[in-house]
């Protein structure tokens, strides 16, 4: 085959690898500009290095964002009543975002005492934790047309969650990556208002140890569709990409009904999750 014969045979797997991840996504409504905004059509690469902290900046209080915010990649970290480095429920958060709010370049130390809340549709763009508090980040939007993006940046050193979506509408995660956690994603199993969630993961890193990547409630209505997915270090497979729950709005704790790919909750295929 010449170089030139070889060079079209890439080009339409490209194509083809882009057409199918469209096609997918849009099955779960997400079409034009909002793939575009989202990084979505995007090529998958390469995990990008961890940053270094371009000085530090003590919380004592939580930082309120409308509108864009650019952390210029300080480290930011938890001091007084946001300083105790624990896993204790009903922490407050570093940054609270208003509906809207853009939170970027932002390095997220220890103790990073619940990390963040976004009130409504918000972006965190190049957003990093180094050891993640009680979670990374909680969205907590109540419209069901509410678009949370969690584009680039990593979590690391998460004992349990890393974005709990507590919320209503829709989580899109694009290239980021996560080691040493319990899970990526987790739509709240036993919140007292529940909602319908959809949940998109898309061109991710993940590095074992890790226990699974999207937990959902199929009762809800929930949806995960994952593409790109790269595990390492898990030879064993024992990191679960989807688990699937029956949820309640009492508090106590959900139920697990199954995991893996059903094509209506958890809807991926096995070469969507390559392992090394």
């Amino acid at each position: 085959m010449t170089p030139r014969a070889e060079q079209r045979v890439r080009h339409r797997r490209r194509v083809g690898r882009r057409r199918a991840l469209i096609g997918g996504l849009a099955a779960l409504g997400v079409t034009g500009t909002a793939l575009v905004a989202g990084g979505l059509l995007s090529p998958a690469g390469a995990a990008t290095a961890w940053p270094e902290a371009k000085g530090g900046k003590p919380v004592p209080a939580s930082i309120e964002v409308s509108g864009p915010y650019d952390g210029g990649m300080k480290r930011f970290y938890g001091t007084g009543e946001l300083g105790s480095g624990g896993q204790d429920e009903n922490q407050d958060p570093l940054f609270v975002l208003k509906d809207g709010a853009v939170l970027k370049n932002v390095i997220i130390g220890s103790p990073a005492a619940d990390g963040i809340h976004c009130l409504g549709s918000c972006t965190l763009q190049n957003v990093w934790w180094e050891d993640v508090g009680e979670d990374a980040a909680t969205f907590k939007g109540t419209s069901s047309s509410a678009v949370y993006s969690v584009y680039g940046g990593g979590a690391r050193k998460a004992s349990d969650k890393v974005f709990q979506f507590n919320g209503a509408g829709k989580l899109v995660v694009t290239k980021f990556q996560v080691s040493e956690f319990g899970k990526l994603v987790r739509s709240c199993g036993n919140c007292k208002k529940q909602y319908k969630r959809t949940i998109i993961v898309n061109d991710v890193d993940v590095t074992a140890p890790g226990g699974s990547l999207v937990g959902v409630n199929t009762n809800y209505g929930d949806t995960a569709a994952l593409r790109g997915i790269r595990i390492h270090g898990d030879a064993n497979k024992k990191i679960k990409p989807c688990v699937r729950f029956t949820g309640n709005n009492t508090g106590k704790e959900p139920t697990q009904t199954g995991s893996g790919p059903d094509g209506v909750t958890c809807r991926y295929t096995a070469s969507d999750v390559s392992y090394d």
